[in-house]
């Protein structure tokens, strides 16, 4: 098992007792996109989520070194801007880009950056740069993050890590293996305030082994949501997998081993046959897993059924469960308290999570470790909905996972 890289924190020996209305809030606050005068945004769960500073340790600065980076992408949800690297104390923007000059023009005021590229393939080619926030369209993700590496570019990703191609995901974990660079997938779930908890628990042994876990993405999408070149439009659930596979993955750095998977098809126009270039009937995809503990996880991912919207998860372990909060045998649990974060950084949206993920990446850099969401542990979350979505097209027949460790 790799080393939390949050250790530090266990030493706080304060308890926070999330309840189940707390693990409920959670997940509605991903509802929605209201953003009071701001325009709203396209895709749930970025609204910001507040912080209570009085609960919080200080933040820290492990250097006062600030690393150089470039912002890539700023469409339908603005991510290159999101995570707040413009705003953190240990980075300085030296240049951004996006496709459309307008979009190139209106991330480089946010962020206030005078210098712009017209494509990525442009500003990866900057010496000056030393990391790249890549927040371009899923099907290009795999390629453009081999591309930076190759130029010698820290790497860090929106979800999800590769978009449907397991050739893709062996060549992108080649790649940041190869070049000894960080490589970070952001998957929200990660930092979502019950994730974390479940992760400073379990890494304490109040789990045990993991006999069952459920992670739900649920994300009704009526018409659909824009994208480039039109790459959302009835894609796979199971392609876009790492917010739900996260509430194992991202709680035990381990992998889902094999897999059957049932898909219902769905009334929508867009998964109707001829109507998306995926070929793909499905808006609703259960996955049954097998863990690489031996245990077992079930993982939903549904665009077209109304009703909650977001991404919670729950685990039960032969020594204690989590069901909004811990219940179990350890009586000696660790902080659970999230990070904290620097001065004039927000939490952001997912729960709370945009901050955070920023600041891990920042800070692994810093400090020459590994990122909490590596190229292991994103392409294990990645790649397993790439088999579950093969098992769904072959009416839930048992498949092998390919296996990734870092």
């Amino acid at each position: 098992m790799r080393n939390n890289p949050f250790n530090h924190l266990s030493s706080r020996r304060k308890f926070i007792k999330l309840t189940g209305l707390g693990a409920a809030a959670l997940g509605l606050q991903q509802i929605g996109c209201k953003g009071g005068e701001k325009p709203a945004p396209a895709i749930e769960g970025l609204s910001n989520v507040a912080e209570k500073p009085e609960i919080l340790n200080p933040w820290v600065p492990v250097s006062d070194r600030k690393i150089r980076v470039g912002l890539i992408g700023y469409g339908v949800c603005k991510f290159s801007a999101a995570f707040g690297f413009q705003n953190h104390p240990n980075v300085e923007i030296v240049a951004v880009s996006d496709l459309f000059p307008d979009r190139c023009a209106e991330l480089a005021k946010v962020t206030g950056c005078k210098k712009t590229y017209p494509s990525l393939e442009e500003l990866i080619k900057d010496d000056k740069i030393e990391a790249v926030m890549i927040s371009t369209d899923a099907a290009s993700h795999a390629r453009h993050a081999i591309d930076a590496l190759k130029h010698g570019k820290h790497v860090a990703i929106n979800v999800p890590a590769v978009f449907g191609s397991l050739e893709e995901a062996d060549k992108l974990y080649e790649a940041v293996k190869k070049s000894g660079l960080t490589y970070m997938m952001f998957e929200t779930s990660c930092f979502h305030e019950d994730l974390y908890a479940m992760r400073q628990i379990y890494n304490a042994g109040g789990f045990g082994k993991l006999i069952y876990s459920e992670g739900e993405y649920w994300h009704y999408s009526e018409k659909g949501i824009d994208s480039y070149k039109n790459w959302r439009h009835g894609m796979p659930p199971q392609w876009y997998p790492t917010h739900s596979n996260a509430y194992y993955i991202g709680v035990t750095d381990g992998s889902f081993t094999e897999v059957s998977c049932l898909g219902t098809p769905s009334t929508m126009e867009r998964y109707q046959k001829g109507n998306n270039s995926y070929n793909n009937p499905f808006a609703t995809e259960i996955a049954l897993f097998r863990t690489s503990e031996g245990g077992m996880a079930r993982m939903s991912r549904s665009a077209d059924t109304p009703g909650f919207s977001g991404e919670i998860g729950r685990i039960r372990g032969q020594k204690g469960s989590f069901y909004g909060k811990y219940e179990g045998l350890e009586k000696n649990l660790p902080g659970l308290i999230r990070p904290s974060l620097p001065p004039g950084i927000e939490a952001g949206g997912h729960g709370g999570s945009h901050g955070r993920l920023m600041d891990e990446f920042v800070t692994a850099i810093l400090q020459n470790r590994k990122p909490l969401v590596d190229v292991a542990v994103a392409l294990n979350m990645t790649v397993s909905g790439i088999v579950a979505h093969e098992s769904a097209m072959k009416g839930g027949e048992w498949m092998k996972i390919p296996q990734y460790k870092f």
